[in-house]
């Protein structure tokens, strides 16, 4: 079972790998920084549009953000 916590390290993780702030993924999705933080902290979700979009901005796979696969793109999960 996946939870929140797990979203939440796996996001933590894509942003180190970009090399981006949490202000500049703001800035490109148009939402406060304090938003993204809130994604983060796991404090909320973003849309299903907004999720797409910080998945292209942050250049991951949403199956790496929700815990589906790992960084290297191995299945995480079992039939």
């Amino acid at each position: 079972m996946y939870t929140l916590e797990q979203i939440s390290n796996n996001l933590i993780e894509a942003i180190k790998h970009s090399g981006m702030t949490q202000t500049d993924i703001a800035k490109k999705l148009h939402i406060s920084h304090q938003t993204v933080n809130d994604y983060v902290r796991g404090k909320s979700m973003p849309a299903l549009d907004t999720f797409a979009n910080l998945c292209a901005i942050l250049d991951v796979e949403a199956d790496f953000i929700l815990g589906l696969i790992d960084i290297e793109g191995n299945k995480t999960y079992k039939k």
